[in-house]
């Protein structure tokens, strides 16, 4: 299995809609940048009272632009994808507008406690205060005027991301868990290596035809992309493992090894990346630490 093709050939299309499916359109926020790509997509899905999925930042232009493409239409529901400062600040007032109803797997967690002097670095990008109406389990659909909705649960990116499938038509709304234009960061302790890996395994056994991620543009043959995505995360995971049983002890080592061709911009996002994979290895037993897995610890093969 070859690793992913990713597809940066993408049209954000910024202050208008996108017709994206039938029924579908989407909206994407001008907030690019290293880890938004082009911006985040909200989805408008329905054609006469609607649902909105992922409403977005605090953005004015964006708001006004979601506004036109709802176009006076009556909103029934909000889906949020998970709480990540890009996704889903704008439900509190899109509800308040329209008084629709808020889904989401649940207000905003870390996939597990924090250690003794540890520090959540993406505590500032979580939205802290989302609290929606609904808690939806996996497997919950969510029925409106012409459309049903069901829920995903894909935790890694965050513990409480979920993805949406819009039943009969193989589309999936798959927030950032999995996107054509490059892997989602996994970054502890809000995300978790084996919950992503196990989420990938549960899109992978469905038959979805297509995905329509919260950045860039769709996911094509999503069970072949998948596949990949796991191959992907199979081979950074033997190159971290190569890299401490060649000597590197810090997650800075490995990071410039394994990243030296990448934007240093992002290697920030890459050390919480090699954390999160190396979480993985001490829980499997395959590499040593001193004390908790930690960004600054120390590592070594078992």
């Amino acid at each position: 299995m070859s690793e992913p093709e990713f597809d940066k050939a993408f049209q954000p299309g910024h202050g208008f809609a996108v017709a994206v499916a039938e029924d579908v359109l989407r909206v994407t926020a001008p907030n690019a940048g290293p880890l938004t790509f082009h911006g985040t997509n909200s989805y408008i899905v329905g054609r006469d009272a609607l649902a909105v999925i992922d409403p977005g930042p605090e953005d004015e232009s964006h708001w006004n632009t979601l506004k036109a493409a709802i176009a006076g239409r009556p909103v029934s529901h909000i889906f949020v994808t998970h709480t990540h400062k890009d996704h889903s600040p704008l439900a509190a007032r899109l509800k308040a507008e329209t008084g629709a109803v808020v889904i989401a797997e649940g207000p905003h967690r870390a996939a597990r406690a924090l250690y003794t002097g540890e520090v959540n670095p993406l505590k500032e990008s979580s939205d802290m205060d989302f609290v929606p109406d609904i808690v939806s389990g996996h497997g919950d659909l969510t029925s409106g005027d012409g459309w049903a909705i069901e829920t995903l649960h894909t935790p890694g990116h965050t513990a409480n991301h979920a993805a949406f499938a819009l039943k009969d038509t193989g589309l999936v709304f798959s927030g950032d868990h999995v996107m054509a234009w490059a892997t989602s960061i996994i970054a502890p302790p809000d995300g978790a290596m084996s919950d992503f890996m196990a989420s990938l395994d549960m899109l992978a056994a469905r038959d979805d035809r297509a995905y329509l991620p919260g950045h860039g543009g769709k996911v094509k043959e999503p069970q072949k992309f998948v596949r990949a995505l796991k191959t992907h995360r199979r081979m950074r995971e033997r190159a971290i493992l190569g890299r401490v049983r060649k000597g590197d002890r810090l997650i800075s080592e490995m990071v410039k090894a394994i990243y030296r061709d990448t934007d240093p911009r992002l290697h920030g996002a890459a050390a919480l990346s090699v954390l999160a994979h190396l979480e993985d290895l001490v829980g499997r037993g395959e590499v040593i630490t001193n004390g908790p897995p930690a960004i600054n610890g120390e590592y070594r093969p078992a």
